[in-house]
């Protein structure tokens, strides 16, 4: 038994191969299947817009995770990189339509990650030198000093009306012109797919696990013989290259770049916020934020006018409830799923959700009331929500929206406490069950 054994563990070593991950390659045949199929799916040019906008936060938020998630890295300043690549970018497009460069589309987006991380080692030299809340607060200075900048060098960054471009310029390669928005949204789809892969890739080097080690315990990193601040710079060049790369993407996709959209940081603190929405401990958590901006920037940015205030409270309830963001919700949901232990727990969700709603449904109410009376009150006391209209005048809606707020906690206060209950017994089976396995 015992040859046997070592026959069979030796085999991959000996063949230089390891066996495939078939749960991981179901996983990234999925993600190219959803990149090919959605346009297909969700066919007005609204969804394709917001598709191609997914496409490349992916890419940027993802990049922000390298240094947030993975290194531990508080960047207040990340956007500066991602928009000194689309200034590159469409800098180089300009060349390229004139004829100066020969300078395909498609290579771009690289440009741009070459931009971005020229930049990054430039300003990274500086920035990791030191780590913690003081590598926060200069990320925040750069990124500030280089926005202010941007108005000093009209002739670079254009100016208040920023740098137009062409993205239809040259030979079209195989009768693709990237004209059309869904050519565009492939070329997005593609970079999308690579850098993600490249990004994952990055996490199983030695680099990427080093870092992972110095976020963890800078002290034992040095006394084992690192250089902390190198390993942090070189991190740091590679997270600008990746979120050049999503800058020179969103330079084709918009045809324009200018500096107050894409240095500021409130674009920075979009890509914070979102990424730990999503969940920054894990790979995919930044993905699920970038797709959460795009909703947030686009759909409910124009369906209200205190979007803000509603983003702001869900990211409170997150920080308070749920730190691991999203993804941590997904994964222990996965982990009781699979112990078999879901089904107990759908109708208590059921509630959950069913007692939200009606808690939600009259904060809104509230909420859109009181903008309107403080924006709107000339245009009427008529508020249109949800396909209804709102009379701010009559006190039944106050008094209605009131009442469902209330009633709505106190239910989902009852509900959370017997869900309390369930979830932890189904913990407690599960731990039992673990400690059974290993003790075997």
């Amino acid at each position: 038994m015992n040859a046997t054994t070592t026959t069979t563990t030796s085999t991959p070593a000996l063949g230089g191969r390891r066996p495939v991950n078939k749960g991981r390659l179901l996983v990234w045949s999925l993600f190219a299947i959803a990149l090919i199929v959605a346009p297909l799916l969700f066919r007005s040019s609204l969804a394709l817009t917001m598709l191609s906008q997914m496409g490349y936060l992916i890419i940027i938020c993802l990049s922000y995770n390298m240094l947030l998630g993975q290194g531990g890295m508080l960047s207040f300043g990340h956007a500066v990189y991602v928009g000194l690549g689309s200034f590159i970018a469409v800098h180089g497009m300009n060349l390229a339509s004139d004829g100066k460069i020969p300078l395909p589309l498609v290579l771009v987006p690289i440009v741009g990650g070459l931009g971005g991380a020229f930049f990054a080692m430039l300003f990274g030299y500086v920035t990791t030198k030191k780590s913690g809340t003081t590598f926060a607060m200069i990320t925040l200075g750069i990124g500030e000093l280089v926005a202010a900048m941007s108005l000093m060098f009209p002739g670079f960054f254009g100016g208040e009306g920023g740098v137009t471009t062409n993205r239809v310029y040259g030979q079209p390669l195989l009768g693709i012109t990237f004209g059309p928005q869904i050519q565009v949204y492939y070329l997005i789809a593609a970079y999308c797919f690579i850098c993600t892969a490249a990004m994952f890739a990055f996490t199983g080097t030695p680099l990427g696990r080093i870092l992972n080690a110095v976020r963890d315990n800078p002290e034992r990193v040095e006394f084992i013989g690192y250089n902390t601040q190198r390993v942090r710079y070189f991190a740091f060049i590679i997270a600008g290259f990746f979120g050049g790369i999503g800058g020179g993407l969103a330079a084709i996709n918009f045809e324009i770049v200018n500096a107050a959209d894409s240095l500021n940081a409130i674009r920075s603190g979009g890509y914070l916020l979102f990424t730990f929405l999503g969940g920054a401990t894990f790979f995919f958590g930044p993905m699920i934020g970038a797709v959460l901006l795009v909703f947030a920037s686009v759909l409910l940015s124009e369906l209200t006018k205190a979007w803000l205030l509603y983003l702001g409270l869900v990211f409170l309830l997150m920080v308070m409830y749920a730190p691991g963001g999203v993804a941590s919700l997904i994964m222990i949901n996965v982990r009781v799923a699979a112990a078999g232990k879901f089904k107990r727990l759908v109708v208590p969700y059921l509630g959950l959700l069913a007692t939200a709603a009606i808690a939600v449904a009259g904060a809104a109410v509230l909420i859109e009331m009181i903008y309107h009376m403080q924006l709107n009150a000339a245009l009427g006391p008529l508020v249109p929500l949800a396909g209804f209209e709102l009379d701010t005048s009559h006190s039944g809606a106050w008094i209605g929206a009131t009442a469902a707020l209330l009633v709505g906690l106190g239910l989902f206060d009852l509900v959370r406490r017997r869900f309390v209950r369930i979830w932890g017994g189904a913990q407690e089976e599960i731990e039992a069950e673990q400690k059974r396995r290993d003790g075997q």
